[in-house]
């Protein structure tokens, strides 16, 4: 099996989140920024690979499954240190009840999109907007959660500012998530399917 190059930018995408994890923890002065800074560059390869295999049209059936699987890696691992990070009163249990669902809905529609492969419908649950919105919207958060999860006293106005767009993430992430479940409904409840349209776009 040949690696392209948007392949390779997905597996160093995986790389980097080992690293941000010990960067994240790793208690030397500018850690959060270099861990966010870190985050940043695995966001950027996400955009990049696909960019990349739409303009050089280097797709391949690994890159397929391996980039929405780097995506959600990054998600969750970046949403669990967050959370270890702030346990406790309500901040630390609205970071937990964000995260939790942003992390079971990535679950529910994965599972959705498989099952609807199998069937020949996943065209049915193409990306929308709503969806390159809320990973918009989740990566912002993210970044500015990790530069600020310390909370120090004159930086915690930008960490609740980041507090706010994951939350609003987390609401864009069910209404992302009720738009797939509703184009997928007819099949989940057992009626006859329909030909779906051209083109299957990228998971969100």
């Amino acid at each position: 099996m040949r690696i392209n190059l948007p392949t390779w930018l997905t597996l160093f995408r995986v790389a980097l989140l080992p690293v941000m994890v010990v960067v994240f923890y790793w208690k030397f002065t500018g850690h959060n920024i270099t861990a966010a800074v870190v985050f940043l560059l695995a966001a950027i390869t996400d955009w990049l690979d696909g960019y990349l295999a739409r303009r050089l049209n280097l797709t391949s059936a690994f890159g397929a499954f391996l980039d929405p699987v780097a995506d959600k890696l990054m998600v969750a691992v970046t949403l669990f240190l967050l959370v270890e990070s702030h346990r406790g009163g309500w901040s630390g249990i609205l970071m937990a009840v964000t995260a939790a669902i942003i992390v079971g809905r990535e679950i529910s529609i994965s599972a959705l999109r498989e099952w609807m492969a199998e069937i020949g419908m996943r065209a049915t649950v193409k990306v929308a907007f709503v969806g390159k919105l809320k990973t918009v919207m989740q990566m912002i958060a993210l970044v500015v959660l990790i530069v600020q999860h310390e909370k120090s006293a004159e930086a915690l106005r930008l960490y609740h500012i980041g507090e706010a767009l994951l939350v609003i993430a987390g609401v864009l992430t069910i209404w992302s998530g009720l738009h797939y479940l509703r184009a997928a409904w007819p099949m989940l409840r057992g009626d006859p399917p329909k030909q779906p349209g051209k083109g299957t776009g990228a998971e969100a």
